[in-house]
């Protein structure tokens, strides 16, 4: 939303006794959201074109000649583009707009530096969440002062203890600032902050409100020190602070705040996903006792949800439905809304995909895991022990009984298997640090060719490839007497398949 756009509408709004939009992309994405075009329309939105989808047959070979072909289609790209051969180039343009950038006639809170050959992106490629072949520059945030009034403590899903400094608001790049995240106790003693300090606050990347440091020349002698608590402010166990750690975390698996924060992350968008189960609601259903753990989420009645405030027949029947269909998801939703540690949505798909059941999940060893792209030690011990618990295993029946889904549903892992391929049917182990290639780019290669990547030397094993540094799986392979290969060998070998 241009400026101009976003000062007539607030205006608009404030002679309508309407509350003003905090920035121009609150604006932009609120416009976008209404359910009639019309009013979207009369917000005058504008847009740029970054990029073309699919090059086809043009004869694109950059992306700044895909920029100039939609110009020439009519379309509408951002003119202060630029193309360089260096660095240096890119290092000064982007300076030149950090005293330019408030001209804009649209706001703006960096600049994205891309490789323009689309020969060169293609062969950098993508991680699961974004491109390797561009980056975002973020503007210095805007700072501002204000006091620390008291620091509040919250319990995560996972028990983690997060302190929260509550501020005396202030407006900090668009938005009003009263709570700003600590992130845990070694950052406090790290910044130095007392209660009742003034402090710079900034937020990250124009979003995240966060303490930059402190103001020490104001201080009075009345600041207090902030203690961490020794037990958890819900449930009053024994917080404790795991080995390679900085957080203290609390341990009670029947901690009410750790169940709350469990349902809220079961039911959002990227686990199970069901629509009308908000924070709010979800309190409401534990602090009157309706539910105690996700099963319970699929027992209840349309006339229990009535009872809840601002839960009228309509909205209790649609929420009905919306659980109900939930069951049906495919098992990585499941896998991802459970909260095993350190498994991300990512994750979760990448194990429903090689498990396909739960069952199978639940009975896989450490070796097993370990074996699957993506899937470190670290996970691979937060799995096994998840599963290990009766608790849980007294859960997966639970859900079970109330129908839940526990198959995957996506499609199959793709994967290539050459018959004349080397890797076809092979075991190959991995140690020591690659130059060329990541880990997972050499176990990616692999495995789509047929062969079968191990996380331990065993007489199963087929190949050992050794970077940098190999350890106890070299020496093990030379025990055993197993092909060692170094990584010059694996990429002239990849190369010829």
């Amino acid at each position: 939303m241009p400026k101009s756009s976003f000062e007539s509408l607030n205006k608009i709004r404030k002679e309508k006794g309407e509350e003003p939009f905090a920035n121009p992309r609150n604006a932009a994405a609120g416009s976008l959201r209404q359910l009639d075009p019309r009013i979207a329309a009369s917000r005058n939105l504008d847009t740029y074109l970054y990029g073309i989808g699919e090059i086809g047959e043009t004869g694109v070979l950059s992306h700044s000649e895909g920029l100039d072909l939609l110009d020439d289609l009519g379309l509408k790209t951002n003119k202060e583009r630029r193309t360089f051969v260096n660095i240096d180039g890119v290092i000064d343009f982007v300076n030149s707009w950090v005293d330019k950038r408030p001209n804009l006639p649209y706001e703006i809170d960096g600049i994205v530096i891309k490789v323009d050959s689309l020969a060169q992106q293609l062969k950098l490629g993508n991680t699961a969440k974004s491109p390797r072949w561009a980056t975002a520059y973020k503007f210095p945030a805007e700072e501002v002062v204000t006091r620390l009034l008291k620091i509040e403590l919250s319990v995560g899903r996972t028990g983690v203890i997060t302190p929260t400094a509550i501020l005396d608001p202030v407006r900090v790049a668009g938005t009003t600032v009263q709570r700003a995240s600590l992130h845990n106790e070694d950052l406090i003693r790290e910044k130095d902050i007392k209660l009742g300090d003034y402090v710079i606050i900034k937020k990250a990347g124009d979003i995240i409100p966060e303490v930059v440091n402190v103001i020490e020349e104001r201080r009075t002698g009345e600041e207090q020190e902030f203690e961490m608590p020794t037990h958890c402010p819900a449930c009053e166990s024994e917080l404790i602070r795991l080995e390679g750690e900085v957080a203290l975390r609390c341990m009670n698996p029947k901690c009410p705040a750790q169940i709350r924060e469990g349902l809220i992350h079961f039911v959002s968008r990227d686990a199970m996903n069901i629509d009308g189960l908000g924070e709010k609601v979800i309190s409401q259903l534990f602090e009157k006792g309706l539910i105690r753990d996700v099963a319970d989420l699929y027992k209840l009645t349309k006339e229990q949800l009535i009872q809840l405030e601002r839960m009228g027949d309509k909205s209790a029947t649609n929420l009905v439905n919306a659980i109900e269909a939930s069951k049906s998801n495919s098992l990585e939703k499941l896998l991802f809304g459970l909260g095993i540690r350190h498994v991300g949505a990512k994750a979760g798909k990448t194990l429903a995909q090689h498990f396909e059941t739960i069952e199978n999940l639940q009975e896989a060893t450490m070796e097993q895991l370990t074996s699957i792209n993506e899937i470190g030690e670290k996970m691979a011990d937060a799995i096994v022990s998840y599963f290990h618990q009766p608790e849980v295993n007294q859960l997966i029946e639970e859900l079970k009984t109330v129908h839940v889904n526990m198959v995957y549903k996506g499609p199959k892992r793709e994967r290539i298997e050459e018959e004349n391929s080397f890797f076809a049917g092979k075991t190959v182990v991995l140690t020591g640090k690659l130059q060329q290639l990541s880990r997972n780019e050499a176990k990616d290669k692999i495995e789509m060719l047929g062969g079968k990547v191990a996380g331990s030397v065993s007489k199963k094993t087929d190949v050992v490839i050794a970077g940098e540094e190999a350890g106890s799986k070299f020496r093990k392979a030379e025990e055993l007497g197993i092909e060692i290969w170094n990584e010059k060998r694996l990429l002239e070998e990849l190369e010829k398949e």
